[in-house]
């Protein structure tokens, strides 16, 4: 009887990863041969007059050359948004800065189509998520944040909300154009001018944003996007006419910018590193629990800071969930980003997938029972398997540190104290999220976790109107929702 319901299985999974390809069209993309800096309102040469490429990681080739911002590159762009803060954005009445960003929203759902492609041939993300998760959200938040614009006497009452100045913002490769947009929305909404630095890897869809601002007539200067690699993103940190930072990334780089500013008048919100929790308790609804488990881990390639890569699950069932789990993997489509029935697309680069090779041989060697999904993977590009380890302690690393890959370590636990306290067994503290039946242990579970954000039978989900941000290691400050303004105000 078991060996017919395997063989019945077998050919499941067979059947999902023998569909025909469904690609997605490039016929609405165009990707120039070479990207220049977005400054004042134009596309400048760069003054380094260097270049980089960006390629495509699902097979290794060139998608565009573009420009390295040095210094004096740097310079220009923060003196042009210097400029355009004090003669014409803060001085604009709210309503009208709010029509610009409506502008803009209605521009990129206008393009959803080509960014979400171009995302995907960037980024190595899987077209689904691109075209149904970051374009749309990406819209959402300028949307939103016009909302707020000629409100900010109704946001604080009874206090006088002032633009700081110019704001610097170092943004990651996960999500290039939703995190651009993320951080320049509240911005524009509360008076502030924007220079920001998208990812050497991921700049493509932030110079296309760049291009639809330009025909927005947003006034120049008011955004300027300018690429780069490390020392562009030091040049914007360190230089003296930037009143905020707003950088989303690693810790480790989060901790030198935080020494940088140190002593200085500039603020500061930083969205680093996370090793979120996902619980699932012996009354939750196992089903939903292990898609939302898949969702939170796989889905995204484990791309995200707030990705579920720790698993904890209750000893009573701990059995049942790591079977439904090895076998919703075995389903998974490994392969091309731009094929809608692609479930886990490339790794973003050939420097992360190493990183990620690296801690699957640690996990091993620390004694953790790594499995692997059995389907094939393409022969060109960078791409990896769905993992996940169990027997594993508390102590390992891969249970510790950031993997930022799909990867998933699985621990069972007993009671709900044992699970919190290994929950909060981290230094870092940006997510969580609590599978259950009962809303009095979701309560319980919530105001004792220590994570910026906790789902409850559900996992990643965004919302404009929500605040995100972490604790400990992984930041400070908040970014989304009310919140989110108050990192680029001066209250009085």
């Amino acid at each position: 009887m078991a060996t017919t319901k395997n063989n019945t299985l077998k050919l499941k999974f067979d059947s999902a990863r023998n569909l025909s390809p469904s690609l997605e069209s490039l016929s609405a993309v165009k990707i120039e041969p070479r990207f220049e800096l977005f400054i004042n309102g134009k596309f400048e040469q760069p003054l380094s007059r260097k270049y980089f490429a960006t390629i495509n990681p699902a097979n290794e080739e060139k998608l565009a050359e573009v420009a390295v911002a040095n210094k004096a590159d740097v310079n220009r762009a923060v003196h042009a948004a210097r400029n355009a803060y004090e003669k014409v954005w803060k001085t604009m009445p709210p309503n009208e800065r709010a029509k610009y960003m409506y502008r803009i929203a209605r521009m990129i759902q206008e393009r959803a189509r080509e960014f979400a492609v171009i995302e995907s041939l960037d980024g190595g993300k899987p077209i689904r998520e691109s075209r149904d998760f970051d374009i749309p959200l990406a819209a959402n938040h300028f949307f939103y944040y016009a909302g707020w614009a000629d409100k900010l006497e109704y946001a604080f009452p009874n206090r006088l909300a002032q633009s700081l100045g110019v704001a610097g913002q170092i943004i990651p490769w996960n999500f290039p154009l939703l995190m651009a947009a993320w951080k320049i929305a509240p911005a524009l909404a509360t008076g502030n001018t924007v220079v920001l630095k998208p990812a050497e890897t991921t700049p493509l869809t932030a110079l296309k944003l760049a291009a639809i601002i330009q025909e927005s007539d947003l006034p120049p200067g008011v955004v300027n996007i300018i690429t780069g690699a490390e020392e562009t993103g030091a040049a914007i940190v360190e230089h003296p006419n930037i009143d905020k930072i707003a950088f989303t990334g690693s810790t480790e780089v989060g901790k030198i910018i935080q020494r940088a500013i140190s002593g200085t008048h500039k603020k500061a919100t930083l969205e680093l590193g996370g090793k979120a929790a996902n619980i699932i308790f012996d009354d939750a609804p196992l089903d939903q629990a292990v898609e939302g488990v898949i969702n939170g881990i796989f889905f995204n390639q484990g791309h995200v800071c707030c990705a579920g890569s720790r698993l904890y699950v209750q000893e009573s069932v701990y059995q049942q969930v790591i079977k439904k789990l090895k076998d919703r993997m075995e389903t998974l489509i490994v392969g091309d980003p731009l094929d809608k029935n692609t479930d886990i697309g490339a790794i973003n680069s050939r420097q992360q997938l190493d990183n990620i090779n690296k801690y699957l041989k640690i996990g091993q060697q620390e004694g953790a029972e790594m499995y692997q999904s059995s389907c094939d993977l393409p022969k060109r590009g960078f791409f990896c398997r769905p993992t996940i380890f169990t027997n594993v302690s508390q102590s390992n690393r891969i249970a510790q540190e950031e993997i930022f890959g799909p990867v998933l370590t699985i621990q069972s636990f007993r009671t709900d104290d044992e699970v919190i306290e290994k929950a909060n067994n981290t230094p870092f503290g940006l997510s969580a999220g609590v599978w259950t039946d009962k809303g009095s242990k979701i309560f319980n579970l919530t105001s004792k976790l220590k994570a910026g954000v906790v789902w409850a039978n559900t996992f990643n989900k965004f919302d404009p109107a929500s605040p995100f941000g972490g604790y400990k290691e992984s930041g400070y400050g908040r970014e989304g929702g009310l919140h989110g303004l108050l990192p680029y105000l001066k209250l009085v």
